[in-house]
């Protein structure tokens, strides 16, 4: 339990050092992500950025655990 709390600490470290370098730009932005503004509201579907990240955390998972 804790290399899995070493892990994700570290992993979300370089997530952060990431993001704070614009790194991270292309997340939200892919073609299957949904955005719609109106009025009084807005809705926002990330599904093309979702299927990224699940492929490769998949791909992670998979190399790691063989």
């Amino acid at each position: 339990m804790g290399n899995l709390i070493i892990t994700v600490g570290i992993g979300l470290v370089i997530a952060g050092i990431a993001y704070k370098y614009g790194l991270l730009n292309w997340f939200g932005n892919l073609p299957l992500d949904f955005k719609s503004e109106g009025e009084n509201v807005s809705f926002y579907a990330p599904i093309g950025s979702m299927l990224v990240i699940s492929l490769v955390v998949s791909f992670l998972l998979r190399l790691f655990n063989n």
